[in-house]
């Protein structure tokens, strides 16, 4: 019965290895800022995944993130100090000014709103299961 159940395993395991390997984690999109700077942001539903993609691909129509801060957590954000919450990320064609800037600015604290709509972002990498 060992026998057995040790050639399962190895086949299971040799199987895996042929298809490909399984992606765990978050699906991340990078940004990039007005080329000054990148920052990172998780995707959490199919519909925010699509939109990235569709990005990607040249779409202009809801070209703008917008989320709010969540500071003193870098989450998938790191080396900042700060992430964007997943749960209100919305892609928008137009915004106020007032949460526009740089992730430095972010950071740095000189972006005092608590939603960041940086207006030059532009997805260069798309990470993760759903990339």
């Amino acid at each position: 019965m060992k026998r057995i159940l040790g050639f399962a395993f190895t086949a299971a395991i040799a199987t895996a290895g042929l298809t490909g390997c399984v992606q765990y984690g978050p699906t991340v999109v990078t940004f990039e800022v007005a080329d000054q700077g990148t920052y990172k942001i998780e995707l959490i539903t199919d519909e925010q995944i699509q939109h990235v993609k569709d990005l990607m691909a040249g779409s202009e129509e809801g070209r703008i993130p917008v989320g709010t801060i969540v500071r003193d957590d870098p989450g998938v954000n790191a080396p900042w100090s700060w992430h964007i919450d997943p749960t209100t990320l919305e892609f928008a064609d137009q915004t106020i000014e007032v949460c526009d800037g740089l992730p430095e600015y972010v950071e740095d604290g000189t972006l005092t709103s608590n939603t960041y709509c940086p207006w030059s972002a532009v997805p260069i990498k798309l990470e993760g299961p759903g990339a």
